[in-house]
């Protein structure tokens, strides 16, 4: 991978860390009463994530014949549907639970916040079961 490729992805990460951490998205806490409707600010941030991303596509696709840093856009991998609706019922109970998801997680352990290790440690547990699933499974 290209140095400005990897230039880029770390700045968009930090980019995308900050605004978590801005908006409290670390804290479980605020996420949790977001999904019990006790506290709608999320749903600010939830507004101006779709809006800054369909402005930005808009954009994109009518400026860009290819992309800045790469030599061609690249077409959507082939995925059972099956699998992408289990996954997200996974990742939606998980995180209905916990009130945690996995980029606030990382953001929040580099803000400090121990406590969402264990949260990590169960993210890396369950995409290495999955890929010893997917292993056998042949897939």
């Amino acid at each position: 991978m290209k140095t400005a490729s990897l230039f880029v992805i770390l700045l968009g990460g930090m980019l995308f860390g900050a605004g978590l951490a801005l908006s409290r998205m670390i804290q479980p806490e605020v996420v949790l009463a977001f999904l019990r409707f006790e506290d709608m600010g999320l749903l600010l941030v939830l507004g101006a994530a779709v809006t800054t991303t369909f402005v930005v596509y808009q954009i994109a696709t009518r400026f860009m014949r290819k992309p800045v840093l790469e030599p061609r856009f690249s077409g959507r991998p082939e995925v059972s549907r099956k699998d992408t609706l289990t996954g997200a019922a996974l990742f939606g109970v998980g995180w209905g639970l916990s009130g945690v998801c996995p980029g606030p997680a990382i953001a929040g352990l580099g803000a400090g916040n121990w406590a969402l290790l264990v949260s990590v440690l169960g993210l890396l547990a369950g995409a290495w079961l999955h890929g010893w699933w997917m292993s056998r499974r042949g897939g």
